[in-house]
């Protein structure tokens, strides 16, 4: 197997085994426009190499080595179903009339993702025939993005309320704790009540949803969504002064796409910068002068 350490100027560093595939048709860059620093047969070289060209340039850097996110040709096989696993997205070999039944007979699969380890039980296939997508290629293919499909799992009981399903418990490797408890309080959503599993994805699992399938966080810059945000700041200033609500509605809501795929692109998720802001206010004290709340 070959891997290709490829460079788009100002945009990344990546490694790949098929550039036509994975740099000119999913990230649409001509031949012209990326370069081929190196092409080895070395895993491990090349997983090296990426982590410290990103640093070197000052990309977005991989929060795993390339040979730990890799399996043979992506393709994971348990229990006689092969499944494809990519940086984004997770195929499983069949139409989406069978898939149900197909991931109910591999109840305990288990696989890890760029964005967390991930598996099959009666909850998570309720999750995934929500949200599979028919491949673009073949109606005999289907997909989960992995992002959504791990933040369900971190934020949902995966197994239910009264136990696990006959599936083993997944740890979080990535945490070192286990997977259990349900969506924490301050992550509850229209679609959940005290009575009920959330099965939905939250507004912000939408966005990144709509953005991944836009290819911003393959293509995207953090300079220019600062600059983006920085922009819709000044439409909600005019519709205040305006008193215009539709457009103040409006362009908060814009702000909030722009800083939840800013947090994408800086590697951490817009709930952990709520939790952080929210952690440095909830205790402050101070008092209102001229309608601004002056701290202590």
């Amino acid at each position: 197997m070959k891997y290709y350490l490829y460079h788009i100027p100002g945009k990344k560093i990546g490694v790949t085994t098929d550039l036509k595939e994975r740099v000119e048709r999913q990230q649409g860059y001509d031949k012209g426009e990326y370069q081929v620093i190196m092409s080895t047969t070395d895993i491990d070289l090349v997983s090296e190499k990426e982590i410290s060209l990103q640093k070197a340039l000052g990309y977005r850097v991989d929060r795993k080595l390339y040979k730990d996110l890799y399996k043979p040709v992506n393709q994971i096989t348990i229990n006689n179903m092969r499944i494809n696993v990519t940086e984004m997205t997770t195929t499983f070999p069949c139409p989406v009339s069978k898939l149900k039944g197909q991931l109910m007979d591999k109840i305990g699969m288990q696989w890890e993702t760029d964005s967390g380890p991930v598996g099959i039980t009666k909850k998570s296939i309720e999750w995934i025939m929500d949200n599979v997508k028919v491949s673009q290629y073949t109606q005999d293919r289907c997909y989960v993005y992995n992002k959504a499909f791990a933040r369900w799992f971190d934020n949902h009981d995966a197994y239910g309320i009264h136990g696990l399903d006959n599936a083993k418990q997944m740890n979080d490797q990535y945490n070192g704790k286990t997977l259990s408890g349900g969506l924490s309080p301050e992550r509850s959503y229209e679609c959940c009540d005290e009575n009920n599993l959330c099965t939905c994805m939250s507004q912000f699992d939408l966005i990144r949803e709509w953005a991944n399938e836009r290819g911003l966080y393959d293509k995207g810059d953090v300079k220019t969504q600062t600059l983006k945000l920085m922009e819709e700041a000044g439409e909600i200033c005019r519709a205040v002064l305006k008193q215009d609500k539709a457009e103040i509605i409006d362009g908060i809501g814009d702000c909030v796409v722009v800083l939840t795929n800013l947090a994408e692109l800086n590697n951490v998720s817009i709930e952990d910068c709520i939790d952080a802001a929210y952690d440095e206010i909830s205790n402050r004290t101070g008092k209102m002068v001229n309608g601004t709340f002056k701290k202590d």
